[in-house]
């Protein structure tokens, strides 16, 4: 039974990214299919099991912003199209790139049990909660996934019917490093340093926040397979009116460097990994994608930042006035818009005004400008697992301001937002396919909740009766340990009173060989002994 359980969690958690090793080779390439088979059933997607099919794939005609000017230079556009013109779609709650896994929430081995996970804070976390956290996320940096690659050249450098496949493998932290570096690169142009920096498929536009909430859910699964700890969930940090930065100790996510303070100290784990995908620059001059090639040490330096552009961290007065504005996006719907939740969220508008404050940053973008390091970095932002706890607290103020507003799907812009933030527009660089607006829902509807979100009746649901739960599991041994405790006690009050009492006898015959007889009292002695023995018990 443990054996067959074990095996559906498996089934249930699985990253969904880019390039899926069944379909990273010339065959893939020449027939633009990614349709690959469910060792369940032996067939595509899993067809004959229902679990879903191979399909053409459609894309959004909808108009993009201004913002691009270009067309059919970027694999990027019409994702995923460079690549693949048939993939699987699941039916049902089944997912995954060949439908053999669940959709986010749902668990075993037909994908009908839905299961909620709680996010908690990492502050509040015991002390063998946070290290078991950093031992993950080191074995992830020290894991090669098993079942995805990375593109380590363009579409057109692989020829024209695939005969040049470029991919590499990468281990399963650097993959998500990848996939960040990946959705905001700049579009090559022709020619060396020859870009377009203004395009950004996850930032500075509505998809900023489903975008990184489906990456904290895939990050989330993948750390689940690797571990076997299937009740695993990324912890936040909630740095509201922070002065310093509370994770940044030797305990948590790398303490200061004494001799130098631009490095990790060493008494922390992450003073040796090697950051990848930072030299944005490097890239453009010699037109060439990241290969996930190590590049140097992490980087951190908080508080030594530039404090015209960032005078303060956020306040909960700021979170707050965010959360209460109505609108998800205004104008543009980029980093000039005025009074958009988005914007006010991400870091670009004030959190006190809600109008756009170039030069500046504010909230999201505060923090990453704070670290003055490898995370302020866009495109290499998440080579600093602080990362993934920040993150993880702006992915809880948006599903406040869900939750304040429950806004329709019409809310999120359907047309006109800059390109790959449309609705209808798939993410990148996400196999199976996902739409911006199937994410602009609820996280409840996707199987995971925050601990400080929780009402009181729920909290004690998720945190006092599991303890209460293995309490009955132990009673006998509690009970025995107590009555065991009790007579222990009780043998030791008997000899604390046997002994007063033969003190006092002695001490009465010395005053009566002093003092003549005399008549102890019996009464007072009697209240005394019981006074005694109470306090000692």
């Amino acid at each position: 039974h443990s054996v067959s359980c074990l095996y559906e969690l498996l089934l249930s958690f699985s990253i969904r990214s880019l390039f899926p090793r069944p379909c990273a080779n010339s065959e893939g390439l020449r027939t633009k299919e990614c349709c690959p088979v469910w060792e369940g059933d032996g067939s595509a997607c899993g067809a004959l099991s229902g679990r879903g099919f191979c399909t053409e794939v459609l894309v959004s005609d909808e108009p993009n912003g201004p913002q691009y000017p270009h067309t059919g230079i970027d694999d990027r556009e019409r994702w995923p199209l460079a690549f693949f013109n048939r993939t699987c779609r699941c039916a049902g709650n089944y997912g995954g790139f060949n439908c053999g896994e669940c959709r986010f929430g749902y668990w075993g081995g037909n994908c009908a049990q839905y299961r909620e996970s709680v996010r908690r804070n990492i502050m509040t976390m015991s002390t063998a909660e946070q290290q078991k956290f950093i031992s993950y996320l080191n074995l992830a940096k020290n894991t090669i996934n098993p079942d995805y690659v990375i593109s380590t050249a363009t579409r057109a450098e692989m020829g024209e019917n695939g005969e040049n496949p470029m991919f590499s493998d990468i281990n399963t932290y650097d993959l998500f490093v990848w996939i960040h570096y990946y959705v905001s690169r700049d579009t090559f142009l022709g020619g060396p340093g020859n870009v377009w920096r203004d395009i950004d498929f996850a930032h500075e536009s509505a998809a900023f926040l489903p975008w990184h909430r489906v990456f904290l859910l895939h990050w989330e699964n993948e750390i689940r397979k690797i571990t076997g700890d299937f009740n695993f969930t990324i912890p936040y940090w909630d740095w509201r009116n922070a002065q310093s930065c509370e994770v940044c100790t030797d305990a948590l996510m790398g303490g200061r460097n004494s001799l130098n303070p631009n490095l990790i100290s060493p008494a922390s784990v992450f003073s040796s990994w090697k950051v990848i995908c930072s030299q944005p620059e490097e890239y453009n001059n010699r037109e060439v994608l990241c290969n996930a090639t190590g590049e140097g040490p992490l980087l951190r330096n908080p508080g030594n930042h530039d404090r015209n552009r960032v005078p303060r961290l956020p306040t909960t007065a700021d979170v707050d006035f965010a959360v209460g504005l109505p609108e998800y996006e205004t104008g543009n719907m980029d980093r000039f818009a005025n009074m958009s939740f988005r914007n006010v969220l991400e870091g670009f508008a004030s959190p006190e005004t809600g109008q756009a404050v170039p030069g500046q940053s504010t909230m999201h973008n505060s923090l990453h400008v704070f670290m003055n390091g490898s995370m302020s970095n866009v495109q290499g932002s998440a080579n600093d697992p602080i990362f993934l706890l920040h993150h993880a607290f702006i992915d809880s103020i948006f599903e406040r301001w869900l939750r304040t507003h429950q806004p329709l799907r019409s809310s999120y812009p359907q047309a006109n937002a800059p390109i790959g933030h449309n609705d209808g527009y798939y993410m990148i660089p996400f196999l199976p396919l996902y739409r911006n607006g199937d994410y602009f829902l609820s996280n409840k509807v996707l199987g995971y909740e925050y601990a400080y979100l929780l009402d009181p009746g729920q909290f004690v649901q998720e945190f006092v009766t599991p303890y209460l739960e293995q309490a009955k599991e132990i009673w006998q041994w509690l009970l025995g340990a107590g009555i065991l405790g009790a007579l222990i006690a009780s043998i030791f009050a008997v000899l604390v009173v046997f002994a007063r009492r033969r003190w006092k006898r002695s001490q009465r015959r010395k005053r009566a060989s002093s003092y003549g007889e005399r008549q102890p009292l019996l009464q007072s002695s009697s209240e005394e002994g019981s006074s005694s023995y109470q306090t000692t018990l």
